[in-house]
């Protein structure tokens, strides 16, 4: 009874240490917008936060990663916070193809970000170039 708690918990904590758990679906890489797209604004930090990730995600729009939904463990609402949190493994600095964030941004259907309707492509180029430019914050 023992060895088979210490095999779940080995697996649980295998599964959470993995990329691609059941509970999260394995993002590849995606063609992000051009390096020559327009931005909808200067693709700083302060910027993609203000202008997208706190209106479309942490605080507006469907506030899924508000501090009370936090859906896949990602908080958006304050930007230190939500720095930490996508460099934790969902931005690629210098590679927006390869971060989870650009690949849900880039989705569309059930997948996509935000649910309902996909960001505009000035937008999501804006974010792009955040990544391609090194994610600085």
């Amino acid at each position: 009874m023992r060895r088979a708690a210490l095999v779940v918990a080995w697996a649980l904590v295998t599964c959470a240490l993995a990329a691609g758990c059941a509970d999260e679906p394995e993002d590849s890489c995606v063609t992000p917008p051009p390096e020559d797209c327009t931005p909808l604004y200067a693709p700083t930090f302060d910027n993609v936060f203000a202008n997208t990730l706190s209106q479309s995600c942490g605080l507006g729009g469907s506030a899924c990663h508000a501090m009370a939904g936090a859906k896949g463990g990602l908080v958006l609402d304050e930007p230190d916070r939500a720095y930490e949190a996508l460099l934790d493994g969902r931005v690629s600095p210098g590679d927006p193809g390869c971060s989870r964030l650009m690949a849900r941004l880039e989705a569309t259907g059930d997948d996509g970000m935000p649910p309902g309707s996909q960001l505009g492509q000035a937008e999501r180029c804006a974010v792009a170039a955040w990544i391609r430019d090194g994610a600085a914050r």
